[in-house]
């Protein structure tokens, strides 16, 4: 078995759900008292999250490269980033360690393209939704991006930073996304990508008609398969 190196704290809330599908997936194949070789680092989001929002991505990709370094060094054979936000800075990581990086966008790609769906919806940070780093990794896959208006990304963002990170799950809250979803699906989409690792602690396939596709689950079985293949 592979030992899997996982970047983590961003936020804390989502991290656990990795670590407990990662081990539930080795649990699943191999039986017994199996769990899976893991490696983690967990950063402050506190310190991340400042950086974000002054626009210093360099200092996130100084921050989770040298942790990427230190995973590597600690045994790690592959990385995975446990947020779909600061994949936006994977190719500053990637000069800091010679490890693959188990890329989330390629992950739910081949997902999509497995279901044969070719247009999808995507939520998740203000950053996910607004800048290419994501979107022109998924149309690189063949794939037709829809995102919400502006002012439903604010909501969708508010309530990731606001709620869900503090571990704070609100009805009220799942509706909105709801809501924002139900639109999405007038406009064409086929499935919706949960892409931010907290959506799917809030909204779950039962809520709603379309196709969700939670980024957390398809990339804990992507470790998973690396891990053990």
């Amino acid at each position: 078995m592979k030992t899997i190196g996982l970047l983590g704290g961003m936020s804390w809330e989502s991290t656990q759900s990795y670590y407990r599908l990662i081990n539930e997936g080795v649990k699943a194949q191999l039986g017994g008292l199996s769990s899976a070789k893991i490696v983690l680092h967990s950063v402050n989001f506190a310190d991340i999250e400042v950086l974000q929002r002054s626009g210093d991505w360099q200092g996130c990709g100084d921050i989770l490269g040298q942790a990427a370094r230190g995973l590597e060094l600690a045994g790690a054979q592959c990385i995975v980033i446990c947020t779909n936000t600061m994949h936006k800075v994977v190719d500053e990581i990637a000069k800091h360690t010679s490890l693959p990086i188990i890329h989330v966008a390629d992950v739910v790609a081949e997902s999509l393209k497995a279901q044969k769906i070719k247009t999808v919806s995507l939520l998740g940070t203000r950053f996910t939704m607004q800048e290419l780093f994501y979107i022109e990794r998924l149309r690189e896959h063949g794939l037709s991006v829809i995102v919400p208006p502006e002012h439903e990304q604010h909501v969708v963002d508010n309530i990731i930073y606001q709620e869900l990170c503090m571990g704070n799950i609100n009805t009220h809250s799942k509706q909105q996304y709801l809501n924002v979803i139900n639109a999405l699906q007038v406009q064409g989409a086929q499935a919706v990508i949960l892409g931010c690792t907290e959506i799917g602690l809030l909204i779950s396939q039962s809520d709603c008609e379309l196709p969700l596709l939670d980024t957390t689950q398809l990339h804990a079985q992507a470790a998973v398969k690396f891990a053990l293949q």
